[in-house]
């Protein structure tokens, strides 16, 4: 089983594709090792965020479990129900809006794709040096003038 790993530090976001076995029973909100994950993140302290399955169905936190339930939320993500005839318009979330979403539970499974994560203790190197492919500047694109 392989989960995309996406790390956040510092308003960047790292992807890293990682087999470990480890990471099937961890719950949201919960450290680990970087150690665990791949031995270039030994030294690192990740915590869970979130995550989605293969499905595209999040995890949400306050979900016990780690099948899918379908419940009600009132506000949060997912939360976009536009009236008839709306149009274009930017509208807010209605006041009392309730809708019956599918979402997967707090524990990592076999089932989970996807999995956020950020940086709570830094390692020895940092993410620059560790992927050095990802997340460089962009480059300035010169445009001739039009004649």
């Amino acid at each position: 089983m392989v989960f995309k790993l996406n790390i956040s530090d510092k308003g960047k976001a790292w992807k890293v594709e990682s087999s470990a076995e480890s990471l099937i029973g961890k719950k949201i909100n919960e450290e680990l090792d970087g150690s665990d994950l791949s031995e270039s993140l030994s030294g690192y302290t990740l915590k869970i965020t979130g995550g989605t399955d293969s499905s595209g169905f999040p995890h949400k936190s306050d979900v016990q479990g780690s099948e899918l339930k379908r419940v009600i939320l009132t506000k949060g993500w997912g939360m976009h129900k536009k009236p008839r005839r709306a149009g274009k318009k930017k509208l807010q979330t209605f006041k009392g809006l309730r809708l019956r979403k599918t979402v997967r539970g707090t524990q990592i499974s076999e089932k989970s794709a996807q999995i956020n994560m950020i940086v709570i203790k830094h390692g020895s190197k940092s993410l620059q040096e560790l992927f050095p492919d990802q997340n460089k500047p962009k480059e300035k694109v010169e445009v001739a003038p039009a004649q």
